[in-house]
């Protein structure tokens, strides 16, 4: 398909370009400034929310894959309320001009305080500023898409491991300590337990959904089993040879965090035949 990937210049809308150009899909990139992404993809370098009207002025793509967003790792900005309304707005408009199917990148956030596997099914009482708008997101995104006969995607991303310097994830801080040559890492105690993926799996899942369109609705980019984020972390030091040191206790553990949480990975697996 020809789709359309917004926020395609951040951490993660690069690695899903790439993933979605290697597949064979034909790509129109979309951020504020495109410098570094994959120069396969077709390019578009605007403020996404001025533009009037998207469909055309963004290449007449017949999907859209919806990353663009603000302090994603800042679970309480009010960015995420602030900016609510204009992603509302451009998926709307996006919804109506006739585009196919609609993807849009959600958390495990809109979930809130839950302890065991995330289901499509499973309730949603979120407890943060992220979760809430997100929630909010989905639940518009659906309803827009119902009135307009247009498919409908929710990408729900749990845990991301990657050593990027332009991430913000723990895994990105870790990394940037290590660069900056610290000998110790502050921590929290690690022993909340999550569904981690390392960065091109999660990049590749998220490509290989919002590539196809025969399994529809919530998708879980996750890997379908918990692991304590202490051993995660442990792991990936040592999986990039790195000296420094995790200080555990340093930081409390967040009281919104669930104590082990992974997702149903049911659809991703039907739809990567992993």
């Amino acid at each position: 398909m020809k789709i359309l990937v917004t926020g395609a210049n951040g951490y993660l809308g690069r690695g899903v370009v790439k993933a979605l150009l290697d597949s064979g899909s034909d790509v129109i990139a979309a951020d504020r400034a495109t410098n570094g992404v994959d120069p396969r993809a077709a390019r578009a370098d605007c403020d996404l929310f001025a533009v009037q009207n998207p469909y055309n002025e963004l290449g007449r793509p017949e999907a859209l894959l919806h990353l663009a967003w603000k302090d994603g790792f800042v679970h309480n900005s009010p960015a995420h309320m602030s900016m609510l309304p204009a992603h509302m707005e451009f998926v709307e408009r996006m919804a109506k001009s006739g585009v196919k199917m609609i993807s849009v990148m959600g958390t495990m956030h809109e979930v809130g305080f839950f302890e065991g596997c995330i289901r499509e099914t499973t309730p949603c009482m979120p407890t943060t500023r992220y979760g809430i708008a997100k929630d909010a997101l989905r639940r518009f995104t659906k309803l827009v898409c119902e009135e307009n006969g247009t498919l409908f995607q929710w990408l729900r991303g749990f845990y991301i491991v990657g050593n990027s310097p332009s991430g913000a994830s723990v895994f990105s801080r870790i990394a940037a300590a290590e660069a900056r040559g610290d000998a110790e890492f502050p921590f929290t105690s690690g022993k909340n337990q999550y569904d981690f993926l390392d960065y091109p799996r999660f990049c590749e899942m998220t490509a290989a959904a919002a590539g196809q369109t025969e399994i529809r609705g919530i998708i879980n980019i996750c890997s379908g089993f918990p692991e304590k984020l202490r051993d995660r972390a442990e792991r990936f030091i040592k999986e990039n040879g790195y000296r420094i040191r995790l200080a555990y206790g340093r930081y409390p553990d967040r009281k919104y965090d669930s104590k082990a949480v992974w997702g149903d990975d049911e659809k991703i697996s039907a739809i990567t035949g992993v």
